[in-house]
């Protein structure tokens, strides 16, 4: 059965897409920690990180690099940080978030956007996304 991500990988499901590449899908998480809290997801279904094979790990650590480049030019923040957690969804997702404390670093409190603003968002880190 096809989980959430790929259902949004396919269109089945909306999204506020930010990258795209033959076997990557960046988006915006719907439950952000921070405004530009992103997902990077590989197209191919699979459940645990390390479960990758060793050129899709690798190509979504530097896709991930590049969606974060994007958003360090279209997000103001500290920094992004980066955590692969994975127990809500069973497939395979890197979490971008624009840090300007540790608090958003928690995933204990969220932000609340209307979709103006996540469009918004998503196409500014779009704007800046170099493959």
């Amino acid at each position: 059965m096809a989980t959430l991500f790929t259902k949004i990988i396919s269109g089945e499901i909306p999204s506020y897409k930010v990258a795209e590449t033959e076997a990557f899908f960046a988006f915006l998480d719907i439950n952000p920690n921070s405004k530009g809290h992103t997902l990077c997801v590989p197209k191919k279904e699979v459940d645990k990180i390390f479960d990758l094979d060793e050129p899709t790990y690798l190509g979504l650590m530097k896709f991930s690099r590049d969606v974060a480049l994007a958003i360090e030019k279209a997000v103001p923040c500290e920094r992004v940080g980066m955590s692969v957690i994975g127990l809500e969804v069973p497939h395979v997702h890197v979490h971008l978030i624009p840090l300007h404390t540790m608090e958003n670093a928690r995933f204990t409190h969220k932000v609340a956007l209307e979709a103006e603003e996540f469009k918004t968002i998503a196409s500014k880190i779009a704007e800046h996304f170099k493959p």
